[in-house]
This record gives C-alpha cells, structure tokens and sequence, in this order.
C-alpha cells in the first residue's frame, strides 16, 4: 500500500487553486500553435519546456501568494501511443 495515500494534502478540506485550462491558455491568450489542441508537443524541446514552466510556474505563484495549496495539471491529455502514431503519421505524409 502507498505510504501516503490515507494522508494526501487534497484530502484536508484546505483550499486548492488548479490551473483553468493549459491548451486554451497557450492557444487563445498566448497565440500559441498547438498540434491538435495537444500540450504535450511542447515537451519535445527547451523552449516548449520553458513555456511550459512559465504557465505553472504562474498558477503556482498565486496560490503561493494566497497561501494555499496547487494541484498541477498534466501536459499529457492526448499523449497516447495510439492516438500520437496515428495523428503524427498521417500529418507527416
């Protein structure tokens, strides 16, 4: 059994500040091009990464300053074997 899974910080009743959407920030207020509407793209290289740091590192500084607690989102949603072979395959030619 996990050691703290009866202990999880999200379980205390505290408030929590969570992120409000990663692919419509990075698209609609950024300008961003995101493939798909997929975050994970940006993991591929440094500035990706950076861009990414750069959107939790701004929720997570928020909640810092309000004294409560952040749950991160993942840059992950689409990032399947399945869907990413299909996808990236037939866009490649």
């Amino acid at each position: 059994m996990a050691k703290y899974r009866n202990d999880l910080p999200q379980l205390s009743g505290e408030l929590f500040l969570m992120d409000v959407g990663i692919e419509t920030t990075l698209i609609f207020h950024e300008g961003l091009e995101l493939p798909y509407f997929a975050a994970f793209d940006f993991l591929n290289n440094d500035q990706g990464r950076a861009t990414l740091h750069k959107y939790f590192s701004t929720y997570a500084g928020i909640a810092k300053e309000h004294g409560v607690g952040f749950i991160f989102e993942s840059a992950t949603w689409r990032a399947s074997p399945d869907w990413g072979t299909s996808t990236y395959k037939s866009n490649l030619g």
